[in-house]
């Protein structure tokens, strides 16, 4: 019992952390493809997953979406749906990865700018799956426990209800 009570504790500022590093990787990954749109299309054509009539409003559109989500994970505000969208994104850029890699495309991931053709020695394939894996964990410790100190869903809730779930 002891154990479950410090880890009711510290809970709340894990949450915290998770929720601002989920933040702040997803800010890292649209600012580049703000400040370049075309290669931004060029990196999500790259992966041959999407019929080409949808792929510049990709391109062009998961920047905004990467930030709306930055955003929520900032102010903590519906943590656990966003970590939902989270892990639907992670999840969907883990196939992309595995994909590429698996088809023989020699392309960089475009997860943080960047993207398209590469020379084969220049892909990096299990680093980029293991990186979307851990993603995927910080995702799903979100997903079970949202509620963090300094969140906008924690000052919503009242004291009975934004007890951490054990």
């Amino acid at each position: 019992m002891a154990a479950r009570e410090r880890f009711g504790a510290v809970q709340p500022w894990l949450s915290l952390v998770v929720r601002l590093s989920m933040a702040g990787i997803l800010i890292a990954a649209a600012l580049p493809k703000l400040v370049d749109i075309p290669q931004s299309i060029r990196a999500v054509r790259a992966y041959e997953l999407l019929p080409e009539s949808v792929v510049p409003f990709v391109g062009t559109m998961l920047p905004f979406v990467e930030l709306a989500l930055a955003a929520l994970f900032l102010v903590g505000a519906f943590a656990r749906l966003a970590s939902v969208v989270w892990l639907l994104m992670m999840a969907a850029f883990l196939t992309g990865v595995i994909w590429a890699w698996s088809t023989g495309l020699t392309i960089d991931c475009g997860c943080f700018g960047g993207g398209g053709e590469v020379d084969a020695s220049a892909t990096n394939y299990p680093t980029h799956v293991l990186e979307r894996l851990g993603f995927i964990a910080l995702g799903t410790y979100l997903v079970i426990w949202p509620r963090s100190t300094f969140s906008v869903d924690g000052w919503l809730t009242s004291p009975s209800q934004s007890q951490p779930a054990l």
